[in-house]
């Protein structure tokens, strides 16, 4: 059992308080977004002052497990984060991972340096995720209902966009959010404008808080149709300890809150909006899910582990209240993060922010103390 020391990502999204508070330091008025745990090469974990990548890739088997070396090769297949959103994040979607190994190929064989802004496949591994609630959190996710997007927008009364809503009816939602991608830079800003006033205006009955929702994301990117595509998506509240999962081709945002992802390790990203990012439609067309209804939340199962249950083998999360000792048989690779309390693993004493990696022939997880933890490990 190591204990782990993290790196946090100032990105301006972030809140100037929640990772600090967890972490017990005093702010420092700059944004804090995302604590890493884990061995991503960008910014690994560090174990007495060696990078975790590093130690990991000397002894793959030992660390990972031959089952787990043997599938994703001398690294761990997840990371690990506390996400602490005051702002939103951009509109954006994952590759599958055969999207992702051809895309990769393809910018490879083209020349395009790995570093530059236009660049889509940064590597060649898909990125589903899992995001779970730590505080009331809110997010964009998925498409909506077409019959209720349809009810929506005819119910803004706006002019300009009878054409958006007759394409939809026509030709469903992949030709619809085409079209809004597509707006003539000249006109998006007048079109978004139109729709932001609708919606703060007379906002739809059934739809008050995604008109809320499109008018404060406009005061964030004035003129970004990625405003208009939000409206397109199911606004989804987390209470403390639900969760989302994501797989390939969800358009989705992170919009306001503190939670713990867990996400197979990738840079691939193709974005939507609401960000000065670089934006590739046809790309992103390429990738996309259309299929559209309400977002089943997911719920963790069983006791003293209460697992989060997706279909992604890169990775499994779990939260344990610790009470009782408690004796983990062991799957793979694990990262532990305190989140609560404290709690002794395998005799190792993590308080309330700290978090530790664990090998593989460390043999069961011993847990004890008073406190919540949280668990990645892969997916048997």
């Amino acid at each position: 059992m190591h204990r782990l020391e993290n790196t946090v990502q100032p990105y301006a999204w972030g809140s100037v308080t929640a990772i600090p508070e967890l972490l017990g330091l005093p702010g420092s008025g700059v944004p804090q977004a995302e604590l890493w745990v884990g061995a991503h090469p960008s910014a690994p974990s560090k174990v007495n002052g060696v990078s975790l990548e590093a130690l990991i890739a000397g002894a793959p088997l030992a660390t990972l497990g031959a089952e787990t070396a043997q599938r994703y090769g001398p690294r761990l297949p997840f990371l690990l984060k506390v996400l602490a959103a005051a702002r939103p994040l951009s509109l954006q979607a994952h590759p599958s991972l055969e999207q992702a190994q051809a895309g990769f190929a393809r910018e490879e064989a083209a020349g395009v340096p790995r570093t530059a802004a236009h660049r889509n496949y940064k590597d060649p591994n898909h990125k589903p995720e899992l995001i779970c609630a730590l505080t009331p959190f809110r997010a964009l996710c998925g498409f909506r209902d077409v019959d209720d997007t349809l009810a929506l927008l005819e119910g803004l009364h706006v002019e300009a966009l009878a054409p958006f809503v007759d394409t939809l009816a026509r030709a469903g939602l992949r030709a619809l959010f085409e079209r809004v991608m597509t707006v003539e830079p000249a006109a998006r800003g007048a079109l978004v404008k139109a729709v932001v006033e609708a919606c703060a205006r007379r906002p739809p009955e059934r739809f008050a808080a995604e008109c809320a929702n499109a008018v404060s994301l406009e005061a964030e990117y004035p003129g970004d149709v990625g405003v208009i595509g939000a409206l397109l998506l199911n606004l989804v509240d987390l209470a403390p300890g639900e969760a989302l999962s994501l797989g390939a081709g969800n358009l989705h945002a992170y919009l306001e809150g503190t939670g713990v992802e867990l996400m197979a390790n990738s840079d691939n990203v193709l974005r939507g909006g609401l960000t000065p990012k670089h934006v590739d439609v046809p790309e992103l067309l390429r990738v996309l899910d259309f299929g559209h209804g309400p977002v089943a939340k997911v719920a963790p199962q069983g006791r003293p582990e209460a697992v989060y249950p997706t279909p992604f083998p890169d990775f499994r999360l779990s939260r344990v209240e610790v009470g009782a000792p408690v004796t983990l048989p062991r799957l793979g690779p694990d990262l532990l993060l305190c989140v609560e309390g404290e709690v002794r693993a395998s005799g190792l004493s993590l308080r309330r922010g700290e978090a530790a990696f664990a090998a593989f022939d460390d043999g069961p997880l011993e847990l004890a103390g008073a406190g919540t933890v949280y668990r990645a490990t892969v997916n048997r």
